[in-house]
């Protein structure tokens, strides 16, 4: 006969087998899906659905979970790979995948590892666009290598559920070789632009100077001229105040005596002249020298003065002097100078003999002097080393 206390532990333990059943069964039909995350659910070996973030039941021994797919988007950084440019160099170019899974069902099915996919359809697709161009431009074209490498993938990718977003070059290393003499290049091109902006410098600086020199030596012109016109002013006024003086103090033969004396050894200081000529006039311009220092009372002569004896140049009768404008008393000057110069032209003509202009300033007639003399014929001429003129 059996003992009941067996039975009772078979009984309990088939129980709790039971029970446990029971829980594992419950635990794998209770499925939660966490946000952006979603599980490929297999029933029997085949494809049966794609589980959602939520709550899920399934059939316990008859629905299994194949795989969990993230949905986020993923950055996946791949290690340097080696590309030859077209001129024969070899860099190294780190690339960064930014993709997105769009399909679940597809990136479990259609590739065994899609992240493995994307990285060697990069570096394929880099080295075909990389070998198409130089050294130079690939330092250059990063956007256009981005956008070749990003349409490749995208289109490759597709059929696998895959969307890539973006694809970044994340740095580009040439050779050592490469980058000195890239270093090199960049300090001669820096050399240059220096030493183009150091004579764009000297030119304006050059520029301008010459600017200022021009500016002063308009300055200075204008200046000198308004210097000149000033002293030219001056001179006239001085000369006419001297014309006019000459005239109020009817000057004395002796004085214009002296002053004949005193000119005429001038004409012997250029050291050029081997001959000079003596006036006529020599021996009167003595006589009255001498006559007029001696006390002599002969008035004859070329000198000689219709002014009575005693009485002073300087007349009491006379209107003051007055200083008139230098341009109206130039004007003035010349018109006399002309009326003059018509009057001795037409007198000579009557008398049959020809005007000579030649005549000093002290013979011009006065008020009350003597009329013109005409020339006389020149005297004996001497050399410079033979008459030697002393001033008296």
């Amino acid at each position: 006969m059996d003992d009941p206390s067996a039975g009772q532990i078979a009984l309990y333990v088939v129980l709790a087998l039971v029970l446990l059943f029971v829980i594992i069964g419950l635990f794998r039909a209770v499925r939660i899906v966490p946000q952006a995350t979603a599980i490929i659910v297999e029933r029997l070996g085949r494809y049966s659905r794609t589980l959602d973030a939520g709550l899920h039941i399934l059939i316990p021994f008859i629905d299994r979970v194949r795989a969990g797919v993230d949905l986020r988007e993923q950055v996946v950084s791949f290690p340097p790979q080696p590309v030859i440019t077209s001129d024969n160099l070899v860099v190294s170019i780190d690339t960064v995948i930014y993709f997105q899974v769009t399909e679940p069902k597809a990136a479990v099915y259609e590739i065994a590892n899609y992240i493995t996919g994307i990285e060697q359809l990069t570096v394929t697709t880099l080295r075909n666009v990389v070998g198409s161009m130089d050294l130079e431009q690939t330092l250059t074209s990063r956007d256009q290598i981005n956008g070749q490498l990003r349409g490749v993938l995208d289109e490759a990718t597709g059929r696998w559920g895959v969307r890539v977003n973006r694809v970044e070059l994340k740095s580009i290393d040439p050779p050592d070789s490469i980058k000195g003499s890239m270093e090199q290049q960049m300090r001669a091109e820096r050399d240059r632009r220096a030493a183009i902006l150091t004579a764009e410098g000297v030119k304006q600086s050059q520029i301008l100077t010459a600017e200022g020199e021009k500016q002063a030596a308009i300055l200075t012109a204008e200046g000198n001229a308004q210097a000149a016109i000033l002293n030219a002013e001056g001179e006239a006024r001085a000369i006419l105040q001297v014309f006019d003086a000459v005239h109020r103090g009817d000057a004395d033969p002796k004085l214009l005596a002296y002053q004949y004396l005193q000119v005429l050894p001038k004409i012997a200081q250029s050291p050029s002249n081997k001959m000079w000529f003596l006036p006529s006039e020599l021996s009167g311009a003595l006589g009255a020298f001498a006559k007029g220092f001696g006390g002599a009372d002969d008035e004859s002569g070329p000198f000689a003065s219709a002014r009575p004896a005693g009485v002073s140049p300087l007349q009491d009768d006379l209107p003051p002097a007055t200083l008139t404008d230098p341009a109206e008393a130039l004007a003035e000057a010349k018109r006399e100078s002309a009326a003059a110069t018509a009057d001795a032209t037409s007198a000579g003509n009557l008398s049959g003999r020809p005007f000579d202009a030649s005549v000093e300033l002290g013979q011009r007639p006065g008020p009350g002097a003597a009329p013109l003399r005409p020339p006389a014929e020149p005297g004996p001429s001497l050399t410079k080393d033979d008459a030697e003129p002393t001033n008296p």
